[in-house]
Formats: C-alpha cells, sequence, structure tokens
C-alpha cells in the first residue's frame, strides 16, 4: 500500500496535487472498508419486536441466538453468565462426536448436556420469538449450541490447527502475488492512458488527470477489499482470533454519541466524517468542471468564475451536508443550539474572517484590483499575484510574496497604477546652486529625459520651477512612463542622466552651507578696553568692529557680539596692557598648532606637593614661549594665554587659576602632543 502511494507521488510534480490525490484515493479505500464492516455493525443492539432489550450468546465470535430479560437478570447478565457455560464446555476434554444436547421442559425449560446432565441454557417466556413454537425455537437452539461446541473443539485440536496455518500461509502467498500482478497492471494502465490521453493537443487531454485519479481509486479499492476480504476469511479459521474480531466490531458498534433519541457509534461517526470529506472532495472536483467547462466558455471575467464557482461550491456542500445528515438519521432540529453558537462565534471571534471573506467577493464583482496590476496599499507595493476569498497575493518589487487581508483594500486607500490606463507620471526633484541660467538648467533637464528610452514623449515631459531654497533653486521633472512596475528602475536612470547633463551644462549642485559665529565675551571687554585706549570714540550711528570695518549698527551686529564696557572687568584676572596691532589678527588655530608640535611647549608629565598631574606645560615656560613666538611683551603673552582658556583651548590642571606668568600647570583639554 506505501509502495503504491510512493509511485502516485512520483507522477504529478506538484506536491499539493499530488497530497490532494493521495488524500482522495485514502478516503476511498477507508470508505470501501466501512462500508464491507457496515453489514457487521448492524447486528448491534437489537430488540424484541414488543421493545424489550435481547443480549446475544456467542461462542468463540460466533453468535447463536439472543436472549432476554428474566427474573431478576438483565439480558446482558444472563447472555454472560451462559457464555461462560458454554465456553467451559468447549474447553473441556471430552471429545466433539460424544457432545449431546438435550431439551427439558415444555413451554419453559432448560438445555443441557445429555451424558453430563451440565445445565447450559434456561429458556424463558422472554426468550421466545413471537408467532414461533416453543418446542421448535428449542430445537434450533438445541442445535446451534450442539454445532458450535463440536466446531470449538475441533478447531482447537492440534491437526485443524497446523491445517489452518498452512492454509493462510497459501493464501498470503497468492494475496502478495494478486497485488505484484496488480502493481504491474497499474503501470501498464497509467502508461496506455498516457499514451492515449497525455497529448496536449488532444481533445481528451482535460480527462487525463481524471481518468488517472479514477483508475489509480479502483485498484486502491480492490486491494482493501481483497485485503479485507483475505483477514476476515484467516480470522474465521481462528477462534481466538475471532473472538478478539467480535469484541473489536461489538466496541465499534457501542453507541458512543447520544443526539436526542438516536446514539451513534463509532463506526458510524467515522462513516459520517468519512462520507463528509468525500462530499468535500466530489464538491470541489465538481466545480473545477464546472468552471473549466461551462463557465469558461462564457467569456467571463476570471475573477467572476471564481466567485459564482466559490458560491456553487458552498451552496453544494451544504445541501450534501444537509442530505448526509439527514440519512444518517440525526434529527437536524438539535442543530439550532449549535447554529446559534456558531452565530455567536462569527459576531466575535470569526469576525475578521467573515469580514475578509465578503471584502473578497465585493472585490471579485467591483474588481477594483485584478491580477497582474501594480498596486501600492500603505507601504507595500507590488503586483497582485492571486485573489482568494480571505486574502490576496502581493509580489513586492523585491520578489516576496506577502499576503493581504482582503479587509484592508476596502478600509485604507489603493493606488492602482494598472487600472484603466498604465500611462504614470514620475517626479523628479533637482536643486541647482544660485547663480545658475534657469534656461540652461531647464535644457540640462529636458535633454536627460528625452535621453531615456522607456520616458514617454507624450505627454510631453516639463520642468518645474518650485521654489527658491535655502541654498539652491529647486527644480521639478515630470516625465511619463508606460509601464509603473519600472519606475524605481527608470528613476534610477533619470538621476544618473541628469548629474551627467549638468555637468555637460556646467551647473553646480549645492550642497547646505552654514555660518556659525563664535562669542567670547571675556574677549570683547578686553578688545573694548584696548581700542577704548587706542581709537577715538565713533560717531553715535557707528560702532567699532574687531576687523576694521564700520557699519550701521543693526539688530544682526548686536546680537553677534559688539563691544561692551569694561566697568566689570576683573583686573586680577585680566590684564589691561595694550595689544600690538597684528593681535587681532593672530591666528589661533595655527599658534595652537605649532604650540603643541615638537618644538612648541614642553608637555609632559609633573608632580607637585606629592600630586601628579599629566601631560601638562608651566605658564611661565608657556609665557616665554610665547614671547618668543610672537614676538611681543610678556603681558601681551599673558593675554594670549588668557584668549586661549576663554575659547576652551587650555585650562588650569585643578580649574583654579586664569593664565598667569607663574609656576602654574596648564594643559589642552585634548592632551598630549599631535
Amino acid at each position: 500500500m506505501e509502495s503504491l502511494i510512493n509511485v502516485r507521488f512520483s507522477i504529478n510534480p506538484f506536491p499539493r496535487a499530488r497530497l490532494r490525490r493521495s488524500l482522495v484515493l485514502v478516503l476511498l479505500g477507508v470508505l470501501t472498508l466501512l462500508l464491507t464492516l457496515l453489514p457487521a455493525s448492524t447486528l448491534a443492539q437489537e430488540f424484541l419486536a414488543n421493545g424489550k432489550e435481547k443480549a446475544p450468546v456467542v461462542v468463540d465470535g460466533i453468535e447463536l441466538f439472543q436472549v432476554g430479560n428474566a427474573g431478576n437478570f438483565s439480558a446482558t447478565e444472563r447472555a454472560e453468565l451462559i457464555n461462560q457455560r458454554l465456553a467451559r464446555e468447549v474447553k473441556s476434554l471430552q471429545k466433539p462426536e460424544y457432545v449431546d444436547i438435550e431439551y427439558v421442559g415444555q413451554n419453559e425449560g432448560i438445555l443441557r448436556t445429555k451424558f453430563t446432565e451440565r445445565i447450559l441454557v434456561t429458556i424463558t417466556k422472554a426468550d421466545q420469538i413471537p408467532d414461533t413454537d416453543p418446542l421448535e425455537q428449542a430445537e434450533k437452539w438445541e442445535k446451534l449450541i450442539e454445532r458450535a461446541i463440536r466446531q470449538g473443539k475441533r478447531q482447537r485440536m492440534p491437526d485443524y490447527s497446523r491445517q489452518a496455518v498452512r492454509f493462510t500461509s497459501i493464501v498470503l502467498v497468492l494475496l502478495i502475488l494478486l497485488y505484484l500482478l496488480l502493481r504491474v497492471f497499474r503501470q501498464f494502465a497509467l502508461g496506455k492512458l498516457t499514451s492515449w490521453l497525455g497529448n496536449p493537443a488532444s481533445p481528451f487531454f482535460p480527462w487525463h488527470d481524471p481518468a488517472k485519479l479514477f483508475l489509480g481509486a479502483a485498484l486502491l479499492g480492490l486491494q482493501l477489499i481483497l485485503w479485507t476480504t483475505v483477514i476476515l476469511t484467516i480470522s474465521d479459521l481462528f477462534p481466538q482470533v475471532r473472538s478478539w474480531r467480535y469484541e473489536l466490531l461489538n466496541f465499534l458498534k457501542s453507541p458512543v454519541i447520544g443526539s436526542g433519541e438516536s446514539k451513534y457509534s463509532a463506526i458510524q461517526v467515522l462513516l459520517l466524517v468519512v462520507l463528509t470529506v468525500v462530499l468535500w472532495f466530489g464538491v470541489s472536483a465538481l466545480t473545477r468542471l464546472l468552471r473549466r467547462y461551462i463557465l469558461g466558455k462564457t467569456g467571463a471575467d476570471s475573477g467572476v468564475q471564481e466567485v459564482i464557482a466559490t458560491l456553487i461550491q458552498y451552496v453544494l456542500t451544504f445541501l450534501g451536508m444537509i442530505i448526509i445528515l439527514q440519512s444518517s438519521g440525526l434529527d437536524l432540529s438539535s442543530l439550532t443550539i449549535f447554529a446559534s453558537v456558531l452565530g455567536v462565534g462569527i459576531g466575535f471571534g470569526v469576525q475578521n474572517i467573515a469580514n475578509n471573506f465578503i471584502s473578497g467577493l465585493i472585490i471579485t464583482l467591483e474588481r477594483p484590483i485584478q491580477l497582474g496590476d501594480f498596486i501600492k496599499v500603505n507601504d507595500l507595493v507590488g503586483t497582485v499575484q492571486r485573489m482568494g476569498s480571505r486574502s490576496t497575493e502581493i509580489c513586492t518589487l523585491d520578489k516576496v510574496t506577502i499576503i493581504v487581508p482582503n479587509a484592508r483594500f476596502l478600509e485604507t486607500e489603493v493606488i492602482n497604477w494598472s487600472h484603466g490606463n498604465p500611462i504614470s507620471r514620475l517626479k523628479i526633484p533637482v536643486g541647482v546652486a544660485y547663480g545658475s541660467d534657469v534656461e540652461q538648467v531647464k535644457k540640462a533637464l529636458l535633454a536627460a529625459a528625452k535621453s531615456h528610452p522607456e520616458v514617454l514623449l507624450r505627454p510631453y515631459p516639463q520642468v518645474w520651477f518650485q521654489e527658491f531654497g535655502e541654498s539652491a533653486l529647486k527644480f521639478e521633472l515630470l516625465v511619463w512612463t508606460g509601464d509603473p512596475k519600472r519606475q524605481p528602475k527608470i528613476k534610477s536612470d533619470l538621476n544618473y542622466r541628469i548629474e551627467k547633463s549638468l555637468r555637460r551644462y556646467d551647473i553646480h549642485i549645492p550642497f547646505p552651507q552654514r555660518d556659525l559665529h563664535v562669542r567670547s565675551p571675556q574677549l570683547e571687554k578686553l578688545l573694548t578696553a584696548w581700542l577704548g585706549e587706542r581709537q577715538p570714540k565713533p560717531p553715535e550711528n557707528q560702532l567699532y568692529i574687531p576687523n576694521g570695518y564700520q557699519s550701521e549698527p543693526t539688530q544682526d551686529s548686536l546680537v553677534s557680539g559688539f563691544l561692551e564696557p569694561i566697568d566689570d572687568l576683573d583686573q586680577d584676572s585680566y590684564p589691561t596692557a595694550p595689544f600690538q596691532e597684528d593681535m587681532i589678527t593672530l591666528d589661533i588655530e595655527t599658534l595652537v598648532e605649532e604650540m603643541r608640535q615638537p618644538g612648541g611647549l614642553d608637555i609632559q608629565d609633573r608632580r607637585y606637593r606629592l600630586n601628579s598631574y599629566g601631560c601638562c606645560f608651566v605658564g611661565s615656560e608657556a609665557v616665554d614661549w610665547l614671547v618668543k613666538r610672537c614676538n611681543s611683551t610678556r603681558e601681551d603673552a599673558v593675554a594670549i594665554g588668557q584668549i586661549l582658556i576663554n575659547r576652551g583651548i587650555i585650562h588650569h590642571v585643578a580649574d583654579d587659576h586664569p593664565f598667569r606668568d607663574d609656576y602654574l600647570f596648564y594643559r589642552f583639554y585634548q592632551s598630549g602632543r599631535v
């Protein structure tokens, strides 16, 4: 059986189709087995005509007759007692030919062994069958018991066991040979079907797969029937195996589920499940045939065909389920509670599924999107690959398939570039430097657009002057394309061409620029004090600017830090000695770099009063170096050192003193030499 399924798997290259076909074959096989065992299951729960319960009397798995209630004993208790007596009689040492049963009594009597006079069965009025003579019934039971006991004794003899084993071996060998023959026939039949119906040009090609499925199902059902027949035949040869089989069937036919007054056994429930699954696959196959041979000929849209086929499938499934449930004896009125619970479940727990299903029907009927459309839903951009009843598959530009619930297409905005007219416009922003010739910019952008083979010449490409930006003149190139899927690629190509065209026209693309103004109030006070002694007081409408220019006082100049009086200047912290003229234009960055280079200040680790200070220099030594470097006085050198402190370049190691011409330690904020 397993090899047969494996061969079927190798025929169809599509895993989903193989799985569905194999499942159909297995279900058909199980259905065949259940239909084979169903006659045996109908023996369960038999009652007298007057409604009284009866229990079977069984010997080695063979039911002889049934007994009813008697006195304080129920039918089941009486049957168990009789079965125990008959089992002891079968296992006794008496030979089969000496078994003799006699009936003692008239209307009510007993059946006992003739030689040992052991009572086996007591016949009461509850055991009598209506319209049957009691003596005839007693004689019939007598013959049944004698035959069952003799058969049980005979089947337990060694000669019979050897013959049964030999017969079983022969049957199994024949079954294996027949199984192999069926496999060869299956391969031969599949080859013939492929040669007859496998040609795609043949008008019977659509029946190729259904014919193979039908052939596989028929052969599988035949194999199951053969195996079931052999198993039943072999189990009849051995009394113990026959007893086990009877107990198994009795368990399967015992009621396990009750619905109203009806009770259903396990085998009946299993049969109901199998019939339901077979109904589903049968309706699905019928729906596919309807869509291919009827709806496909109408010329309707594929989405409309899908909706009609889905509705027909659900309606046929619903009607088929009603027929199956009614034929099984189930009271459909008892399903009203289940239907109400299901409605509550749909209202609370399954509302999203129902919402997506209804949205799928609306989308299919209104057709806002179709298969192959290039759409955008929120942040998802891609092509519609499949439209189902609950969800839609979208293949993004990264070749990733994303499943989107159908409700999202109705709840949010959807951009469909392929709807109606696939032509769409592409916008490319461009910024050029101030001072560029705008006409040349327009020519350069249009030249780049016209050079691309996928840009449409009608509608004509356009260049719009958007605005005067902070650092650039902003333009926007508008072009039209016929394939929305290639918009990212076209935009990238146009950017390359625009950059090349702008360089050819000598048009520059700017970068953002910012002016940084550094303020130091202490330095401004110091400069004010020095300039106050060196320069005459400016007129009322003029202010002195440190770089030597004069202008009208403006708000920006005031904010930028113009000079203030030095009444509150700390005379101990800042020297009042005048600067030389060239100190105002001193290059601080170059000076700091020279101070940290070899040959500059002596920067090293130092100790003072048991304290260690790393990478520092002495203030007096720095003054000596500045006097020599800047050709200035020591007061000017101290002022330059204080400027470095104010600008955050150097600091006292303990941040306790300003810059002084003394044995104090200072270091750069970025310690160490360059």
